[in-house]
């Protein structure tokens, strides 16, 4: 087969339906699964020296929105299109599968937080032909922070991705970690289809640690209508949910519930009332609990899921903070015989209420994948994944740019420090190998670490905020992008295996 570039091949067309078939069939500098018969103009994506741009050919002088340099080529009229964000706005309006949707309460969900903007087209590659839809945009403030990204750049990149790769099978967009409503509401007006809040800082640890006397002596404190409220629904009751188990919420510990949970239940009200009902649109809602140190039990969760129902607050999803731990980077850290005892309780508290269960700090927990497949697929669920994608752009570094990843975990070392006060992990920086002990050879090795897996995995907003190594590690990954895809679908393979997702 003769390969030419799509500018002789759109010389040589006639209509544009010919010059789909040539350009599917001839070009190779052209992604043939963007290529889109839309509106009487043939769009499609090109890559030419590294860079990417979007062409749109007419058989006329075009009345699109899109910015470009326009040419006459053969018999039809070319726009050549950047990839910006007032290019990403227009796209998203023409074609609006390109733009996120909301994906509801059911079905199996992944969210694939893309740190650099470039992992997108490996995780839809990874996702093809599974059951699986995916959250391509999901950022925390903490990480746009970091990575010194916004909002509109994660929703841009994730559009370009959907578009290259000819996806139509529906991809969200998430806030992921909300606190505030000025921030909900700047991800919504962008047009954000999920909406995790963060329900932590109302969330109060500490009555874990009080004693009998003080938890009483903080209830006492409690309007007298919300306690007795509280005492007709959840002192000594039992209830069955819908597959046949009981949750019994024992006299003993009501009241503990309720001073952890009650003020975290007034903010998830507040938010819904004042925003999600506000929306004309279909929006995902998930409720996250998970990002505190007091586990949620199943009588924990049963009781926040009671509380959400008989406040009228819809959700697609819940993040518990299960059993155990859910460290970065690495696999689950627990007692698995307990773990999947009181998951299979979980599921089926979300089965019940009618929302997916949703597992944050996902990536690389393949202990806990085929408990979480088993229990959890009949309903739906979430899994929130993002560090080990990083860390698999990390690991193609290592492999073809020795120097430049000497570079990258010395800026680990020296970042560990403050980046610890943004995230909790548990790494052993004495069991990382000394790096000048190693050959090059060796160095990919450290990526099957675990320690070494956190050091790299909690500095990454260090590592992008040195010009130098941010424009090294954007560098080398659109030089070996087929690598770094690869090396992608691999690796999310292990997760979707484990999970029974695919043999």
């Amino acid at each position: 087969m003769v390969v030419t570039s799509w500018r002789e091949t759109v010389k040589q067309a006639e209509t544009l339906e010919d010059l789909k078939q040539r350009l599917e069939e001839e070009s190779g500098d052209v992604f043939p699964d963007s290529l889109q018969l839309a509106y009487d103009k043939l769009l499609f994506m090109v890559k030419e020296a590294r860079e990417r741009r979007v062409v749109v050919v007419s058989d006329r002088e075009g009345t699109d929105q899109f910015e470009g340099e326009v040419s006459n080529v053969g018999v039809f009229m070319v726009k050549q299109v950047a990839l910006n964000g007032k290019n990403a706005k227009v796209l998203r309006s023409l074609l609006t599968w390109t733009a996120p949707q909301a994906l509801g309460t059911s079905g199996i969900s992944m969210g694939l937080g893309d740190r650099l903007g470039l992992a997108s087209p490996g995780h839809l590659k990874a996702l093809r032909d599974t059951p699986v839809r995916p959250v391509l945009a999901q950022q925390s403030m903490r990480e746009l922070e970091l990575t010194n990204r916004t909002y509109v750049d994660v929703l841009d990149a994730a559009t370009w991705a959907v578009f290259q790769e000819g996806y139509q099978g529906g991809y969200g967009a998430d806030g992921d970690h909300l606190k505030k409503i000025e921030d909900i509401l700047m991800a919504l007006e962008l047009g954000f289809s999920m909406i995790t809040l963060d329900c932590s800082e109302h969330i109060n640890d500490e009555i874990l640690d009080l004693t009998e006397a003080e938890v009483l002596s903080q209830y006492n404190q409690l309007p007298k209508a919300k306690r007795k409220e509280f005492e007709e629904l959840y002192c000594d009751q039992r209830y069955e949910l819908q597959n046949g188990a009981t949750i019994y919420m024992d006299p003993e510990h009501y009241q503990r519930m309720a001073l952890t949970y009650h003020q975290a239940l007034d903010f998830m009200e507040k938010v819904y009332e004042q925003v999600i009902t506000k929306l004309d649109r279909p929006i995902d809602f998930e409720i996250s609990i998970d990002e505190v140190a007091t586990p949620t039990t199943p009588q924990d969760h049963f009781f926040v899921a009671n509380e959400l129902k008989k406040r009228g607050i819809k959700v697609c999803s819940v993040a518990p903070r299960f059993y155990g731990h859910f460290e970065k980077g690495i696999d689950y850290m627990g007692d698995l015989e307990q773990f999947e005892q009181e998951f299979a309780v979980h599921a089926d508290i979300s089965s019940h209420f009618g929302y997916k269960l949703s597992i944050h700090s996902g990536s690389d927990k393949f202990s806990v994948f085929p408990i979480i497949g088993k229990y959890a697929r009949a309903t739906g669920y979430h899994v929130k994944t993002a560090g080990t994608n990083w860390l698999e752009a990390v690991r193609v570094i290592a492999h073809v740019d020795p120097c430049l990843y000497r570079a990258l975990h010395q800026k680990a070392l020296d970042s560990l420090k403050a980046a610890r006060k943004y995230y909790h992990v548990s790494m052993d920086l004495a069991k990382v190998p000394e790096i000048d002990t190693l050959e090059d050879q060796e160095l990919p090795g450290l990526l099957d670490q675990d320690d070494a897996r956190q050091l790299l995995h909690i500095t990454y907003g260090f590592m992008l905020q040195d010009p130098k190594l941010k424009e090294g590690i954007y560098e080398v990954l659109k030089k070996h992008e087929g690598r770094y895809e690869q090396f992608l679908v691999c690796h999310m393979n292990r997760h979707l295996k484990a999970l029974g997702i695919k043999q």
